[in-house]
């Protein structure tokens, strides 16, 4: 019986990778996308493609409504999206948002038998969420491990963070090496309908230095010139 794995995808690069990594892993990769209403649209679109690509078992499009967290720039349009590096955690944070993804990845790895759970948090070139924290990640593998009904008849579910901690240039150069194409991912936090992204927002930012520093060509398509 092949291994299953619920793999977090976004449509971003990092997910990519880890969708991926999963699939040199040999697993039978479950995708799971949230549809949170977040403002960047377009990186549905790409994670739709992209699990096109890796011919996954199953695709799931999940909707939930966080467009009343008023507090974050990317749930919140009438918020500017920052377009300069940010002093401590900046407005695109979403409070609870990978809580919430785990739980609902959590729910269905237990529905489809499935004890691994893989997801591209990474605590090197973030934003300074707390939950990309190996010490989050941690603490939510044991509240896994104390809530689910696998879990207590002896089947735990382990949390992968594969890129937890390395660069953005070595993350593009782990996906290079698999023939990934970044070109079909939306890392924009305001990337338009056509999934152009800004250049601008910190998002941006880390990727266009992640591929600057891998000395690879940034295949990304921007609205304007950068």
């Amino acid at each position: 019986m092949s291994k299953k794995a619920v793999i977090l995808l976004s449509g971003g690069l990092d997910s990519a990778t880890v969708l991926g990594i999963a699939s040199r892993e040999e697993y039978e990769c479950y995708v799971m996308t949230i549809n949170y209403q977040q403002r960047h649209h377009a990186e549905l679109i790409a994670a739709d493609n992209i699990a096109k690509i890796f011919n996954v078992k199953e695709h799931k499009v999940v909707d939930i409504d966080l467009s009343w967290l008023k507090s974050s720039s990317l749930t919140n349009e009438k918020m500017n999206i920052p377009e300069i590096a940010s002093e401590g955690i900046p407005s695109t944070y979403v409070p609870a948002r990978n809580t919430i993804m785990m739980t609902l990845a959590m729910a269905w790895a237990e529905t489809i038998e499935s004890q691994d759970i893989f997801i591209g948090v990474n605590a090197v070139d973030y934003s300074g969420y707390p939950d990309c924290r190996p010490e989050y990640i941690a603490s939510f593998q044991k509240m896994a491990n104390l809530a689910t009904k696998s879990a207590i008849e002896g089947k735990s579910i382990k949390i992968h963070t594969p890129l937890i901690n390395l660069s953005k240039s070595e993350i593009i150069c782990i996906g290079e090496a698999f023939g990934i194409d970044y070109s079909s991912t939306v890392s924009c936090y305001q990337a338009n309908k056509d999934g152009l992204a800004c250049g601008k927002c910190d998002s941006c930012r880390l990727r266009r230095d992640g591929f600057k520093n891998a000395n690879i060509k940034d295949p990304t398509q921007y609205v304007i010139s950068s």
